[in-house]
């Protein structure tokens, strides 16, 4: 780990630093935040897409397959014995660190949109039928809505969605209302990213159980910010990314009741999955294996395994302290610049901002920011029923991780008042 000087910080009016947290320590282990653009310092806020990578998983990568690489799960050399007993090993690391009873309930997949994929496809289609019903919600991201209703296409199941009020917040009385006897499985996002909204998941999952209906969890922007406790939440399945999570793309996780996921098909065939093939069927190979079909993404797992090594090595209390302060100061500076609006305000909020500005495109914001090397997303963020609901066709949205320092917090400001004045 390497420091950098401490910028100078300062403080929204009524705030002061409550934890000891030494961000600029803990900036040093990810390379890609000593780099400028456009000759500026890079202010990286649009951790929601996609968060940075410290060193030691852009090793772990490389060391694979510098030193470590072979298929797994096929040879009988060193080799691929060594990378296959490195894959497993990970899957445990996954399953302790989100508390799974067994490494069997762990399943590889390319990322969080193929696991609820494989949960549409797998468990709901042979169990769904005309007049069955999926629930949801108003602050889905797309690849929580776009799954289920091609599975409403494929069986004839009705969609409906739970509404959200003027704050983002799940209408809880609608829920309730919407449970009934057809509601065959609830699938609802941990943190909305779009709002930044966390919902009360053992709530729901509470009520659902209650009314005999299975419970799936979007979790991949939940995961960077917070511990999982799949065992205490009781929900069926829960899926994220490797990628938000500070580790590399195009892996992830599904997590699902090992009873589930021993009763649920495999949604793809391949090599791997199988125990046995004949020239007139195929025998499955025991969950998770029968559901990673074809050859894995070896190096992303060994990846995925540094990115928690690393996450076990910060104090989670203190991060999400220091992750409270920064959404409380970076709310405060925006709502001192006249024309902001602040889209999404509940209580329970993780370190992420959406934001309007009257008579200002989005897209306008997020080009004069870039130039002065401030990274945020503007447009609809993959959730355009957000949108609809709030009569807007786009917001603004700088989302932060337990990297960005409050400093930071007051540059998103300054150029933001800067680009009013340009735009206005």
């Amino acid at each position: 780990m390497t420091g950098t000087p401490a910028p100078a910080q300062r403080f929204a009016p009524g705030f002061a630093p409550a934890i000891a947290w030494d961000v600029e320590r803990i900036r040093g282990d990810f390379p890609i935040l000593s780099r400028r653009v456009y000759d500026q310092p890079l202010t990286y806020l649009d951790n929601a897409a996609s968060a940075q990578k410290p060193s030691s998983v852009i090793e772990a990568v490389g060391n694979c397959y510098r030193q470590e690489y072979a298929n797994v799960h096929r040879g009988i050399h060193f080799l691929s014995e060594h990378a296959s007993a490195a894959y497993e090993a990970v899957r445990r690391q996954v399953q302790e660190y989100i508390h799974a009873s067994s490494p069997r309930e762990i399943v590889f997949v390319r990322g969080t949109t193929e696991a609820i994929n494989l949960v549409a496809q797998s468990y709901g289609r042979p169990r769904l039928g005309p007049w069955d019903e999926i629930l949801i919600t108003e602050m889905e991201h797309h690849s929580n809505i776009v799954p289920w209703q091609m599975l409403c296409e494929q069986t004839g199941a009705r969609l409906l969605y739970v509404p959200i009020d003027d704050r983002g917040e799940l209408v809880r009385e609608e829920y309730e209302r919407l449970l009934g006897p057809c509601t065959r499985l609830v699938a609802v996002t941990h943190v909305s990213n779009a709002l930044g909204t966390v919902n009360d998941i053992r709530w729901l999952v509470e009520r659902a159980h209650a009314n005999g209906t299975p419970v799936l969890v979007d979790g991949a922007q939940a995961i960077p910010h917070m511990p999982i406790d799949v065992t205490r939440l009781d929900c069926d399945f829960y899926a994220f990314s490797a990628h938000k999570f500070f580790g590399p793309t195009g892996i992830g996780i599904l997590y699902g009741k090992e009873r589930h996921l021993e009763n649920m098909p495999p949604w793809e065939g391949g090599g791997n999955m199988i125990r046995a093939v004949t020239m007139a069927k195929a025998v499955y190979n025991e969950s998770p294996h029968r559901f990673e079909a074809g050859t894995p993404h070896i190096a992303g797992v060994m990846g995925l395994g540094a990115a928690i090594r690393y996450m076990e090595s910060l104090d989670p209390v203190a991060l999400q302290a220091h992750e409270a302060e920064l959404l409380q100061h970076a709310s405060a500076f925006l709502r001192e610049i006249p024309g902001v609006r602040l889209v999404g305000t509940a209580e329970r909020k993780c370190s992420l901002l959406s934001f309007t500005v009257d008579g200002i495109h989005p897209h306008d914001l997020g080009t004069v920011l870039d130039q002065e090397g401030i990274a945020i997303r503007a447009g609809h963020h993959c959730s355009m029923p957000v949108m609809e609901r709030f009569r807007i066709p786009a917001t603004a949205r700088a989302s932060f991780a337990f990297y960005n320092t409050i400093e930071e917090a007051g540059r998103l400001a300054d150029a933001l008042r800067k680009a009013v004045r340009l735009l206005s």
